[in-house]
């Protein structure tokens, strides 16, 4: 999961699309979620079509863009002469949610769109899709093979309603230098926020240590909301919104209030560097040996390993308490089938696209080729992975998280419309926690006041 600019969203822009492209959603079912404008249809559908042209928004850049356009031609090259697919990038993930918006407005959808996690309810409130749970039961499809706490995110009122995609997942990250010379196993990362209090003050008092800090991570919401997750909360009401609309969220708990009075003594007492919420400070902190632990996703890995000058370990995400029984929440995109303005032609080239970007021998090229972890099982028994994971044994760690993790509301995360901004609120709370000392209960208490009065006026919007 990689940092995005959040804080561009705006509330009122976010109700006049809502209010614009959302007439269809009443709050119906018991999560809330809006009617898909059709039905899926059948493999017939391409039968007299002719030469079926498609657009998938996407928000892949760099490597990741180029490995997804090689997929993308392999797709072509497969249905020459009846569908072909194209490219049309957007942007960093809110860049492609605005551009959405808009055309929700103003036409010109796509008939794929890439839409990052927290966008979830939105797009399902968006009454604009068709779910992939529609496609899966019109042709028994099956989706054994796919990882079903990736799957679980974006299952809602019991419908898929998106293919996951780029998927990753937050792991902790080790200096092992660092950790060798203070006298602590390199291959035993601390699994809690007091073992990760007691290696830093090791490493303080540990004269050679090579860095200057025992922790340091960004103040990210995305963190926080694994910590919520780790120790089993939810952050929004009706079980996550998964058993209904999610109305409130909470975040001014016990356990919520005790890691941030853990991290603003971590800075205070000079064990943890005072960083702020964009995630490439962190991540350089870590990457130049400022820091001795720190947070990320599995998506970082592979730069940290090229960039660092030091062994890096990884271990689970850390629990707030040790009897904590959770696990992490997946983070990333998922692969929408845009169903509004579409004739039944384009909607099965949209499906079999999808079918194809989530199939097997596709995932294995795309997790070889990106970091980001495969949505399939079977890819990770592939040779080919197999022998990627071998040379990149800090990978092996997300795997057996990810197995390790049951899954429950707590861990599918929160099904709100305005997600983005809640994380926004977390971390104006994070900010003024750790950065600025204030009290943090209080912290808490204002973003869970403010995100409260946003989840109402976007249900409000919906009139259910």
């Amino acid at each position: 999961m990689r940092r995005t600019r959040v804080g561009r969203w705006c509330a009122a822009v976010l109700m006049t699309v809502t209010l614009a492209g959302c007439a269809a959603a009443t709050g119906g079912g018991s999560g809330g979620s809006a009617a898909a404008p059709v039905e899926a249809p059948g493999a017939d559908a391409l039968a007299n079509a002719g030469p079926v042209e498609l657009t998938l928004w996407h928000a892949m850049s760099g490597a990741n863009g180029d490995v997804l356009l090689k997929l993308v031609n392999e797709f072509n090259a497969q249905h020459q002469g009846k569908i072909k697919a194209n490219l049309a990038f957007k942007g960093q993930y809110d860049d492609a949610m605005s551009a959405y918006k808009t055309a929700l407005k103003g036409g010109g959808l796509p008939d794929v769109v890439q839409i990052y996690d927290i966008g979830t309810r939105f797009m399902i409130d968006s009454g604009s899709v068709v779910p992939i749970q529609s496609f899966v039961d019109k042709d028994r499809h099956d989706v054994s093979d796919l990882q079903p706490n990736i799957t679980g995110y974006y299952t809602v009122d019991k419908k898929l309603y998106s293919m996951p995609f780029n998927t990753s997942m937050p792991l902790l990250y080790i200096n092992k230098d660092a950790f060798a010379r203070a006298g602590l196993d390199p291959n035993a990362p601390p699994k809690t926020l007091a073992e990760i209090r007691a290696a830093a003050e090791k490493i303080k008092n540990t004269p050679g240590s090579g860095v200057q800090y025992g922790f340091g991570a960004s103040v990210y919401g995305w963190f926080f909301e694994q910590w919520m997750a780790s120790s089993g909360q939810h952050l929004c009401d009706a079980d996550n919104g998964r058993s209904g609309r999610a109305n409130a969220v909470n975040l001014a708990t016990e356990e919520n209030v005790e890691l941030l009075t853990w991290w603003q003594k971590m800075v205070n007492d000079g064990l943890a560097l005072k960083l702020d919420s964009n995630t490439d400070n962190g991540d350089n902190a870590f990457s130049s040996a400022t820091v001795a632990i720190s947070l990320e996703s599995t998506g970082q890995l592979g730069s940290f390993v090229r960039s660092a000058k030091f062994p890096i370990g990884t271990g689970f995400f850390p629990k707030v308490r040790a009897g904590d029984t959770g696990g992490p929440i997946i983070g990333g995109a998922s692969l929408w089938v845009v169903g509004q303005g579409k004739d039944a032609a384009h909607l099965r080239a949209s499906w079999e696209l999808v079918k194809f970007l989530a199939s097997k021998p596709t995932q294995v090229t795309w997790h070889t080729g990106t970091g980001y972890f495969p949505i399939s099982r079977g890819a990770l028994d592939d040779p080919a992975d197999q022998q990627w994971v071998t040379q990149r044994p800090q990978f092996t760690t997300a795997i057996n998280q990810l197995r390790a993790t049951a899954l429950t509301p707590a861990t599918q995360g929160c099904s709100v419309g305005v997600m983005p901004q809640v994380r926004k609120d977390v971390e104006n709370a994070l900010q003024a926690a750790v950065l600025q000392n204030q009290d943090p209960k209080a912290a808490l208490t204002d973003a869970q006041n403010a995100a409260n009065g946003q989840i109402a006026e976007y249900n409000k919007s919906l009139g259910g």
